[in-house]
């Protein structure tokens, strides 16, 4: 279960192999093991902009996590009850989900910076019987509170009028918990769908989501722990990568971690962060570094520590890859996953496995191949779907109350992801696009990852998106969408510019015919493009042109 470091990735892979237990809980690996080893070790640290940071070690983390577990089930919460979980990276969001995890329960987190409509659908959806949340979230549930059939108990963390206090639960209740005993494919967390590309259903994982991410953190962070190894993510806590891919195996491994205010994502705020704290690993999704390459000379500027970059959520693009080498002294290493089954590709600069444009090779315990639409895996250089193998520890147990997606997203034993990717013979696998984001022009299949590569490399482009528009001639024509960099200014010159650039760089097929300039791009929490908002864009211009006329 954990992977073992060797000199080279071929034998690391053949020296791997799965030991889950068949009782596992993640509250006790990743809270009260550490605790009853080294209760004074420090486990979490929160970044304060005007003073030193606060501190949280094992044993208090033990603690409290056992108080809110007693005070969750004096309400009556318990095993397999749903307890959605709306604060922002600090204490008591780590708090509340180990809590969670302990009962036996499902912890549903939910972003901050969900509307009252989104958070309703998702509330409603999981049948949560309990939320946790700061003032913020608890105003918003006061606006849908006639929409909540299932919820019974709202505990904030601040001080909230006719709320229950988190913090006099942990004053009042016992330190003392036995904790409920679960086996790895007992439920443990509903995650819900970004929906960049339709309704977001929610990903029911069990316990053993946790030893399944292990490999992949491991590996994309070189063999981490390493001495004075220190953990930081701007990517919020409530969504897969920030919760999976920091925060839960960051605690397993006793690497500390950092957590900071919700903010904005401001580059130099980022770079201050990490040179106040003495960061060495991160994990930054590729709209967040893509922003980091605003800042003129970083190590000029700010004392980096750093010693890995992961990233993930989208393509990362050759032109921030290169960038990171060249600026940050780093190798960034991509990985890739998606809620219902994460980090099954990986690069691992330290032995090699690295390429740029391209995600990774399969992380050892893990079976990665590009399948047709009969399920049959397809020679290298043929684009086709990445699919993991059925029975994988990361992989989801299924959609939460729908049977019928649950069995859409299998083909034969293949779990699909609805991603475009090709291998080359090497074993490598490039990110070409969704199945929904695929552009279909004059006869092409053009896919929108390698557009907004080469947009992003251009001087004067900040952030970019590339979308199919209807055209009654090519069926489609790509759009791209842009945000500039501070210091340009939109103009049809600088348009054509960019066209040119595209043309001349990449394919006269694939340059996009029209630009739009944009103050910001549609994301998501998880800070990815939602291409489908862009498409939905384009598809009411080009409906509103034949209406014209």
């Amino acid at each position: 279960m954990i992977l073992s470091e060797y000199a080279t990735y071929e034998e690391t892979t053949a020296q791997f192999s799965w030991d889950i237990p068949a009782q596992y809980n993640i509250g006790l690996a990743v809270c009260n093991v550490w605790a009853e080893r080294e209760p004074q070790r420090v486990c979490l640290m929160h970044y304060q902009p005007e003073r030193e940071a606060d501190r949280l070690t094992y044993g208090e983390l033990r603690d409290r996590s056992n108080a809110i577990a007693n005070g969750l089930a004096e309400q009556g919460v318990g095993r397999g009850d749903r307890v959605a979980v709306m604060l922002p990276q600090g204490f008591d969001a780590a708090i509340a989900h180990i809590a969670i995890y302990k009962l036996g329960a499902i912890a549903v987190p939910l972003a901050l910076l969900f509307g009252v409509d989104a958070m309703a659908y998702r509330l409603q959806a999981s049948g949560s019987k309990c939320i946790i949340a700061n003032a913020m979230g608890c105003s918003k549930l006061t606006q849908i509170a006639d929409r909540l059939d299932h919820l019974q108990t709202i505990i904030s963390v601040d001080d909230t009028p006719q709320t229950i206090s988190f913090e006099q639960m942990i004053a009042e209740q016992s330190a003392r918990f036995d904790v409920v005993i679960t086996g790895p494919d007992d439920p443990a967390l509903m995650i819900f769908t970004s929906g960049t590309t339709g309704p977001a259903k929610g990903a029911l994982h069990g316990h053993r989501v946790l030893p399944g991410h292990l490999p992949g953190f491991r590996f994309a962070h070189e063999f981490l722990p390493r001495k004075d190894d220190l953990f930081w993510t701007p990517a919020d806590w409530a969504w897969a990568g920030g919760l999976l891919n920091a925060l839960l195996p960051a605690l397993y491994f006793g690497v500390p971690i950092v957590s900071s205010a919700a903010q904005k994502f401001d580059p130099d705020t980022a770079f201050r962060i990490m040179e106040t704290m003495q960061v060495r690993n991160a994990f930054i999704p590729p709209t967040a570094l893509k922003m980091l390459r605003v800042v003129d000379r970083p190590r000029a500027h700010y004392d980096l520590k750093l010693r890995t970059i992961g990233a993930a959520g989208e393509a990362l693009g050759r032109p921030t890859f290169e960038w990171a080498k060249r600026e940050l002294g780093i190798t960034i290493n991509e990985f890739y996953g998606q809620t219902e089954c994460n980090f099954v590709l990986s690069s691992c600069a330290m032995l090699g496995v690295s390429r740029g444009g391209s995600i990774g090779k399969q992380v050892p315990g893990h079976q990665v191949a590009i399948i047709d639409d009969k399920g049959q895996e397809v020679p290298p250089g043929t684009a086709g779907q990445i699919a993991v193998k059925k029975g994988d520890p990361v992989m989801f147990l299924r959609y939460w109350n729908n049977e019928a997606a649950t069995r859409d997203k299998y083909n034969g034993d293949w779990m699909l992801t609805g991603d475009q990717g090709i291998a080359d013979a090497d074993g490598y696998i490039a990110f070409f696009g969704r199945d929904d984001d695929v552009i279909t022009s004059a006869g092409y299949r053009i896919g929108p990852g390698e557009i907004e590569d080469c947009l992003t490399a251009h001087p004067a482009i900040g952030l970019a998106a590339a979308v199919g528009k209807p055209h009654p001639v090519r069926t489609e024509i790509v759009k791209a969408y842009i945000v500039l960099k501070p210091g340009f200014e939109a103009s049809h010159a600088l348009a054509g510019e960019i066209q040119d650039w595209v043309k001349t760089r990449l394919s006269a097929h694939e340059y996009p015919r029209e630009v739009e300039f944009m103050s910001a791009l549609p994301l998501t929490t998880s800070g990815k493009v939602i291409r489908r908002e862009l498409r939905e864009r384009a598809m009411r211009e080009a409906r509103s042109y034949t209406d014209a006329i």
